[in-house]
């Protein structure tokens, strides 16, 4: 699910681009079938990725401690437990990272990029504050996830099990999550009319 995310981000990134740098273009650009397959990509990809991390999994042998000292199950906290050399996992793990995160994060800076250049060929001020706005739920939510996802894994490989790595593991996989449909949804008109009537009624009563 974490490398399906990465690449949905990306292609969230290549949708705020497609609508700043080429808006006339925007709805040929993003079909729904080409909207379609990047969900089945992201999908997919993270699928091919999981299952090639469970074939290497199940040729380790497990011979001393079966508890996880950590609020995720996940490839370096089994790895850790292992009494097998976990070499070729290392290598697999440090490759999947290569591909999904560089790749994509690499993407997602190539829009951005892209799209900070147009906005600075915008004249108005009213104009660039209208497409900086469109791009800050997306920004907001790729600072979480990769901020908080780094922290984890990073400290996942180095066996870390403390307090503060099942703080951030939690917060990674609870707290974000929940944060997500909020920071999506404040920039939806209804729901910023809804908030509005909301505290204006908490201000009347």
């Amino acid at each position: 699910m974490v490398l399906s995310e990465s690449y949905l981000m990306t292609a969230m990134a290549y949708d705020r681009y497609a609508a700043i740098c080429n808006p006339l273009l925007y709805s040929s650009i993003m079909s729904p079938t080409l909207c379609v397959l990047m969900v089945l990509a992201s999908y997919m990809s993270g699928l091919t990725a999981s299952l090639l991390q469970l074939f290497a999994l199940l040729h380790l042998h497990f011979c001393g401690p079966n508890v996880i000292r950590h609020f995720l199950c996940d490839m370096p906290q089994l790895r850790l437990l292992s009494c097998t050399d976990t070499f070729f996992i290392q290598v697999l793990t440090a490759i999947l990272t290569m591909i999904f995160g560089f790749v994509n994060v690499l993407a997602i800076m190539i829009s951005y990029g892209y799209i900070i250049l147009s906005i600075l060929k915008i004249t108005s001020s009213k104009g660039r504050f209208k497409a900086l706005n469109t791009c800050t739920s997306h920004l907001t939510a790729v600072s979480l996830v990769y901020s908080s996802s780094i922290f984890v894994y990073l400290s996942s490989s180095s066996g870390g099990s403390s307090s503060l790595d099942r703080f951030a593991s939690v917060f990674y996989t609870v707290v974000i999550p929940i944060l997500n449909p909020l920071i999506y949804s404040l920039r939806n008109k209804e729901i910023k009319e809804s908030m509005k009537r909301l505290q204006k009624k908490t201000t009347c009563s």
